[in-house]
Parts: structure tokens; sequence; C-alpha cells
């Protein structure tokens, strides 16, 4: 299966989520300890019968140990602090900023192996100026970073941690058990913090969440297949979730400036330039 196919759908899977997940938080007021857990429990749930048709394999090392502990931490940081940067920042604007990873990502490439090439480089620079231009000419209301400063670092340092970890262990586990074990234990840990008073007071709340985790779910195992493939391609998929909300917005025939437009095609010509030239 081609990468390009499985970044789209990834983020296809990803773009509803993301816009779901927003409402959810910021609408009907789903606080972030109860957000974290719904997402860990039901993506644990819903992983489960799609293991029959992913690889399971779990070799019980060290190594694999290791590799379920910094996959707990990885998820667990960036489910949190979604929650709490999602107060603040629009969906836009954040997976902007995930698109910054894409340096970091093609660097672990070249230190793996992968050829480096200056055209791929000038391909990644392309899809961050196109990010760079959708964010500015979306600014609707100025974001506090002095509050969000940490959590933002944090996101970022585990959007790209997860696709190493991935990478890394590979060896020793498939990421699909890592993702199932990681999102249980994550799930046991929170539950002392759940209340079922607030499920029970914001039920459409918490049935958004709880219900968009299946292409959520679908999302994550297409996205743990592009992280082995390559962690560049990888990190391309949060600024395709980016232009997809901005193809969403042109649908709904909302005001979309010619800025949004070129930073959009900039963003997909510098993906569809980066797979052909790698």
């Amino acid at each position: 299966m081609s990468v390009i196919f499985l970044i789209f759908l990834v983020a296809g899977c990803y773009t509803f989520t993301t816009l779901n997940d927003k409402h959810a938080v910021a609408k009907e007021g789903i606080s972030s300890a109860m957000f974290t857990f719904l997402m860990c429990a039901s993506m644990a749930v819903f992983l489960i019968p799609c293991l029959y048709f992913v690889e399971v394999r779990f070799d019980f090392s060290p190594a694999a140990f290791a590799g379920v502990l910094l996959m707990t931490l990885c998820k667990f940081i960036e489910l949190y602090m979604s929650a709490v940067i999602f107060r603040v920042m629009s969906a836009f604007e954040l997976k902007a900023w995930v698109g910054t990873t894409l340096f970091a990502s093609y660097a672990t490439d070249v230190y793996c192996g992968t050829a480096f090439r200056v055209q791929s480089l000038l391909f990644i620079l392309l899809t961050v100026i196109g990010l760079a231009l959708i964010v500015r000419s979306d600014k609707r209301e100025r974001v506090p970073y002095k509050k969000i400063l940490l959590p933002l670092i944090l996101y970022l340092g585990t959007k790209y941690g997860y696709g190493l970890v991935i990478k890394a262990f590979a060896p020793h586990a498939s990421s699909s058990v890592l993702l199932l074990v990681s999102l249980t234990i994550l799930s046991l840990l929170l539950l002392p913090t759940v209340k079922p008073g607030e499920m029970r007071e914001k039920k459409k709340g918490t049935l958004m969440v709880v219900s968009a985790r299946i292409p959520n779910t679908v999302g994550m195992l297409a996205e743990n297949r592009v992280a082995l493939m390559s962690l560049t391609s990888y990190s391309f998929i949060q600024p395709m979730i980016l232009c997809a909300l901005f193809v969403i917005r042109m649908i709904r025939r909302e005001d979309v400036s010619k800025v949004n437009i070129l930073g959009s095609l900039l963003a997909v010509i510098g993906l569809i330039g980066f797979q052909l030239v790698k």
C-alpha cells in the first residue's frame, strides 16, 4: 500500500476526530482527565478486534517493555496536553505547529540510513512555508502562548517521539501491541480520576469522544504503518490534516483568503514532491 494513500487515509480519519474532540473539549466542557480516559479506554476496546488484521508480536525482552513504557508516556502527554491546548488554540494552528517536527524527523531518517537529498529538504521547507501561510491567514484571536508554551513543547516532543518509539522498538514488538498495552495501562491509571457524575451530566460530550475513536483507531493503525516506513512521511500527516480542515472550510463556503489557498497548495505539493524524490 502506497505511503501517500496511507497518509491521506490517516489525515481523513484524524480530521474528523480533531473537529469532534475540539468541540467536545471547548463546547461540551469535557475535562482534560475525562477526555484522556475516554480516549484511551475506548481506543483500547476498538483496537482489540483490529488485531486480527495486523501483525501481533511481543518478544517479552527488556527492550519490549521499555517500548511499552515510552509509548505509554508519549500517549499520555499527547492526549492530556491536546486537551489543554485545545482550550485556547484552534485545530488549524496546532496542526501547523506539529509540521515543525518534519525537520527533526528527516534528520532522524538520514541518521538511520536514508540518503540525504537537497530536494527532499526543499520540499519539507515548502510544506512548512505553506503551513505558516495557512496559520497567518487564519489568525482570528491572539493565542496566549505564555500560558501554553510548556504544554505545546511537550505535545510536539511526544508527536515526534511516538513515531520514533515505533521505529526504534519494531524488532522487539509490533506497534499494534505496544499501542494496545499502553492504552490499557493508561486507562487503568486514569480510572480513579473518572467522575461518573461528569459522564452523566455531559452525555453528549462523552458520546462524541467515544464514538470518534472508531475512525481514530483506524487512523492510528495506518499511522503506525507510515512511521515504520519513514518518520518524515509520518510527520507529513499533521500538515495534511491541516489541508483537509481547509478543504472542509471551502465546502462549507466559509470565508477563505487567497493566502490560505496558496498555503494549502504549497503544503500538498511539498508532500507529493517529497514522496517522488525520496
